[in-house]
C-alpha cells in the first residue's frame, strides 16, 4: 500500500505544478480536468503525509526510550508512542478505504423515477409518500429537487413521477435506493381493517452529460401533445408536452410540467441520456459480475430493498438486515442510518475483494 501511496504522491505534485501551468489553465477543459482528479487525490495525499508523519514520530519515540531517561520522561515518551501507534492504525483504515476503487458516478447529481407497482390506488399513494421522503432528504443536506415529470393519480399520491436531485454527492448516497419498495398499511379505504401490501419501484439514475452518452439524433423521434392533468394556466390548452422516443432501443420519455414546450424537450433528453448511460453501464457492469455481485443491492429494480410497516411503525432494509422502529421519521427524510450502514457494508464487501 504505501508504495501506491508514494507513486500517488508523485502524481499530486505533478499536477499540483500542471494546475498552476499557464498554458493549461489558458484550455479551461482540461485545466478543469486536472483540477478534479488533484481535489480527488488531496485527502489521500493529506492523510499518506500524516501518516509519515506520525510514522517518524513513532521512530524517534523509539529511539528515545533506547536512551536513558528519567522515569518520568520514559513514562511521556511511552504515553506518546502509544498514542501514535493507535493514530497511525487508525489512518492505515482510512487509507485502505481512500484506496478503494471510486464509482466515477459518485458526484453526480441524480435523476430518481418513482412508479406505482402492485396495489393500485394504495401503491400510487405510497409513491407520494417516497417523493416526499426524497425531497426532505434533499432539503436536510441542502440539496435542490426539481420535478422533471408527474402523472397523479385520482386519489392523490403517483402513478409516476420522475425528478432530479441536484447536490454534491448526491448519486454517491442515493444510488442503493433504486429497486421495489414494499409497503404494509391499512388503506384508508378499507372498511374492515386489514393490512394490504401494496409496492413502488424506484430508480436511481446519474445524470448524463452529452458527452457521456453518445446520442444520434436522427434517432429520435419527437412528438408533441397536449398537456394532462388538474389544470392551471397553460394546461389543456397549448401542445406544451413532449414525448421523445428512442428509436433503437424503445427507450419512450414524456415530459409536460413545464408550460414551456422548449423545456419540457431539454427535460426530457435529460431523462434520455440518463437512462442510455444507464444501460451502457449495465453492460459494463455484465462484464464485471462478480465484482457487481459482490455490491450491496445490484441496482435491479425487481429486487424488493425495503418494507415499509405502518401497524409496527418499522422500516427494514433486507439487504443489510437493518430494522429501524421510527417510521415518521424515515419518512420525513431522516435516511442518513440507512445510508451510512449501506455505504459502509457495501466498503466493507469491497475491502474483501480487494
Amino acid at each position: 500500500m504505501l508504495e501506491k501511496l508514494a507513486e500517488i504522491e508523485a502524481k499530486y505534485i505533478d499536477l499540483s505544478e500542471q494546475v498552476n501551468d499557464p498554458d493549461v489553465i489558458a484550455n479551461q477543459t482540461e485545466w478543469q480536468k486536472r483540477m478534479k482528479e488533484y481535489s480527488d487525490l488531496t485527502p489521500i495525499i493529506e492523510n499518506y503525509r500524516q501518516y509519515k508523519k506520525i510514522e517518524q514520530e513513532i521512530q524517534d519515540n523509539l529511539e528515545l526510550l533506547n536512551e536513558k531517561l528519567e522515569e518520568d520522561m520514559k513514562e511521556l515518551v511511552k504515553q506518546e508512542l502509544s498514542e501514535n501507534k493507535q493514530n497511525i492504525e487508525q489512518l492505515k483504515k482510512e487509507l485502505t478505504l481512500l484506496l478503494l476503487p471510486k464509482d466515477p458516478n459518485d458526484h453526480k447529481n441524480v435523476i430518481v423515477e418513482i412508479r406505482g407497482g402492485a396495489g393500485g390506488d394504495e401503491a400510487a399513494l405510497f409513491a407520494g409518500d417516497l417523493f416526499r421522503m426524497y425531497s426532505r432528504y434533499a432539503e436536510r443536506r441542502h440539496w435542490k429537487t426539481e420535478i422533471m415529470n408527474s402523472n397523479e393519480s385520482d386519489l392523490g399520491g403517483f402513478k409516476e413521477i420522475s425528478f432530479m436531485i441536484q447536490g454534491q454527492g448526491a448519486y454517491s448516497r442515493l444510488k442503493y435506493e433504486s429497486g421495489v419498495h414494499r409497503v404494509q398499511r391499512i388503506p384508508s379505504t378499507e372498511s374492515s381493517g386489514r393490512i394490504h401490501t401494496s409496492t413502488v419501484t424506484v430508480a436511481v439514475l446519474p445524470e448524463a452529460e452529452e458527452v457521456d452518452v453518445n446520442l444520434n439524433m436522427n434517432d429520435v423521434r419527437i412528438d408533441v401533445f397536449r398537456s394532462s392533468g388538474n389544470g392551471g394556466q397553460c394546461v389543456n390548452t397549448t401542445d406544451s408536452a413532449v414525448r421523445v422516443t428512442h428509436i433503437p432501443t424503445g427507450i419512450v420519455v414524456s415530459c409536460q410540467n413545464e408550460k414551456s414546450q422548449i423545456k419540457n424537450k431539454a427535460q426530457a433528453l435529460k431523462v434520455l441520456y440518463a437512462r442510455l448511460y444507464e444501460m451502457e453501464q449495465a453492460k459494463h457492469d455484465a462484464e464485471i459480475s462478480a465484482d457487481r455481485r459482490s455490491q450491496v443491492g445490484t441496482g435491479d429494480r425487481s429486487e424488493r430493498i425495503r418494507t415499509y410497516n405502518f401497524p409496527q411503525g418499522r422500516v427494514t432494509d433486507h439487504r443489510v438486515s437493518l430494522t429501524l422502529h421510527r417510521l415518521d421519521g424515515v419518512l420525513d427524510g431522516d435516511l442518513d442510518e440507512i445510508m451510512n450502514t449501506l455505504i459502509t457494508t457495501d466498503q466493507a464487501k469491497k475491502l474483501q475483494m480487494s
